[in-house]
């Protein structure tokens, strides 16, 4: 597939800089740029590669101004946000790629699925349960397991050797990665002596429209009612989330994120790696939380915070500063106590004298 410089414009609403009738075929990263490819700057970390970059178009935003001559090979299209241009081109090329129909075998389909008869796609030794229910082009790729009850949105795909417990609930428009487990019993277990005892998870998991789950995440069951992810929710790999949790609408999490039972994440949450909340935590709208921190208490809307325990990140960044200055301090304060101790015992020699004299 090949498009021109003016077609992409047009389609993008750019204003071309260059040769509008050259064409690619490819995408390209700007520091690994190929003859008819198209390539991106978005990051300014990366902007001393567009001058050396062999690619033939690249997407900048409006305000890039070059500090010395581009290649004479290379043509700009400029817009808004060269990052979210590359990914609607991406897109286009994503849903030209023919997709996968039909039902391969062997699989299991039980004779109460509600199942699409033509659009549709069934891989090889999938499992679909008992009174399932599955939308229009909705893709189920081969080892996945659909459990009884569950039921599925249009346009919903479910990739190889994902896990989908009985009875939950998936929206329209999702991507549920490879390895993925939703719906496995919550952590759930009462202290009797020395033992443990069961708590039986009896509700279920319920993903709204337009939620992209990552490979091997893991998302428990309720206790009772569900676990709830919302609208337009993005989860990344290695994600583990407890009984009762639910994330609102807009949030990105990254990888080896970990949610402890019954948090509830506000709207529009941004989330970093390695990020551990505890138990029956509440986050407002718009929360910035960096990487690796420890949420242990309630946050308020808007804030961006960072550590762990979590602060506000631009109190983290100060105390940062001090940090590595500690053991220097610590000295300094025991050569002050010293001399403080010094000077006590001094007065109080002095004191003597001078009551002696008296």
């Amino acid at each position: 597939m090949e498009f021109s410089a003016l077609q992409i414009a047009q389609f993008l609403n750019g204003k071309i800089e260059g040769d509008p009738n050259i064409t690619v075929n490819d995408f390209s990263k700007i520091e690994e740029g190929k003859s008819k490819t198209l390539t991106f700057l978005a990051n300014p970390k990366y902007t001393s590669f567009i001058y050396e970059t062999q690619a033939s178009i690249a997407l900048v935003n409006e305000d890039f101004i070059p500090e010395k001559k581009l290649p004479a090979t290379l043509t700009l299209i400029r817009v808004v946000n060269a990052y979210t241009a590359l990914a609607q081109l991406l897109d286009i090329v994503n849903q030209a790629k023919s997709k996968k129909k039909g039902i391969e075998t062997p699989s299991f389909i039980s004779p109460s699925a509600k199942i699409p008869e033509e659009n549709r796609y069934i891989g090889a030794f999938a499992y679909i349960g008992h009174h399932v229910c599955l939308g229009e082009n909705v893709a189920i790729y081969p080892h996945a397991y659909i459990g009884d009850q569950v039921e599925i949105g249009e346009n919903t795909i479910i990739y190889a050797g994902a896990k989908i417990y009985e009875g939950c609930k998936i929206g329209k428009n999702c991507i549920i990665h490879a390895g993925a487990v939703i719906g496995a019993d919550g952590f759930g277990f009462a202290k009797e002596g020395e033992t443990y005892k069961k708590i039986p998870q009896l509700g279920i998991v319920t993903i709204e429209d337009d939620v992209e789950i990552g490979a091997n995440t893991t998302i428990d069951r309720a206790i009772m009612d569900s676990t709830l992810i919302r609208k337009g929710v993005k989860l990344d790999n290695l994600i583990q989330i407890a009984h009762n949790v639910e994330i609102g609408e807009n949030t990105g999490i990254a990888a080896q994120a970990g949610i402890s039972g019954s948090t509830k994440i506000g709207k529009n949450n941004m989330i970093g790696g390695q990020v551990g909340f505890g138990g029956h935590i509440k986050t407002g709208d718009h929360v910035n939380i960096g990487a690796q921190a420890g949420i242990i208490s309630n946050i308020e809307s808007g804030r961006n915070i960072i550590g762990s325990p979590a602060i506000d990140v631009n109190k983290f960044f100060r105390s940062s500063i001090i940090f590595p200055k500690l053991p220097e301090i610590y000295r300094e304060m025991l050569q002050l106590q010293k001399e403080v101790e010094k000077l006590k015992k001094e007065k109080i020699d002095d004191n003597k004298t001078t009551h002696t004299k008296g």
